[in-house]
């Protein structure tokens, strides 16, 4: 099965459904707002460093970080995803560099290693092997570097019917896409899940140094079944409004990593 050729198809035809939903707010960004979510601005402290957004999408994040100030580079599979990604930078004045390639091959296409590597919210069930993905993460860190990560949690997916644990075969579905102007048309999508000890266990196995890793009880994006509106834990200022689901408690939706490449 050539799970890329499907899903770089998959992607190509959800990049343009995002480009004009108010989920992704393009307007509101070409007006000077930010994509970026609570977690990640708190954590985060970009400004005269260089980062690669690995599977940046269209590009909202990595120009938000190039708008704080820092030196970006996104990677992404989608052709169609990488047009338009170009296509805002322009737009914005903003300085970028985007890579349309499969994830793997990234190492071959990057001239340079990074004071921080990236990457964000439903990217990892894309990747059939985190082993591979963590050695390109700490190819493309400088010594001292961070490798910052803010993802699902692989609970939320265990409570929609997907495996926990890693699994041989992977999960192929036909599926259309989250924002609220979603077509009728689907597309058929391969992914792999991954447990939480894989993700880790895949860091440390490259040589990576693990800093900090935290859970949260809400995701900022509306994209999952049953979910109520709850407040947010104020790790900034201005965003009062996250989501939550409940099974007499609240339940893990979204977790962080930041790790460190040793000198």
């Amino acid at each position: 099965m050539d799970y890329l050729t499907l899903n770089r198809t998959a992607w190509n035809h959800r990049t343009l459904e995002h480009l004009d939903s108010s989920f992704y707010d393009v307007d509101g960004f070409l007006a000077g707002s930010s994509s970026l979510q609570e977690i990640e601005l708190a954590d985060l402290e970009v400004k005269g460093k260089s980062l690669l957004h690995l599977q940046c999408h269209f590009g909202l994040d990595t120009l938000s970080f190039a708008r704080m100030g820092a030196k970006v580079t996104g990677v992404d599979l989608s052709d169609t995803a990488i047009h338009h990604a170009r296509r805002l930078a322009d737009a914005c004045q903003l300085t970028a560099d985007f890579i349309c390639c499969d994830l793997y091959e990234a190492a071959d296409r990057l001239q340079q290693q990074f004071d921080i590597v990236y990457t964000s919210y439903g990217a990892l069930c894309w990747l059939p092997d985190l082993s591979r993905w963590a050695k390109l993460i700490h190819q493309s860190l400088k010594p001292g570097g961070q490798f910052y990560m803010v993802e699902f949690h692989p609970v939320q997916a265990l409570m929609e019917g997907y495996s926990y644990f890693a699994q041989q075969e992977p999960d192929v579905e036909e599926e259309g896409t989250y924002t609220e102007n979603a077509s009728d048309n689907k597309h058929t999508m391969v992914t792999w899940p991954h447990s939480l000890a894989d993700v880790i266990n895949a860091l440390v196995g490259a040589g990576l140094r693990i800093d900090v890793i935290q859970e949260y009880p809400f995701s900022p994006y509306d994209t999952f079944d049953n979910l109520v509106t709850g407040e947010s834990l104020g790790l900034t200022s201005d965003r009062p409004r996250y989501y939550q689901l409940h099974q007499g408690k609240p339940i893990p939706l979204v977790y962080s990593v930041s790790a460190s490449k040793p000198e």
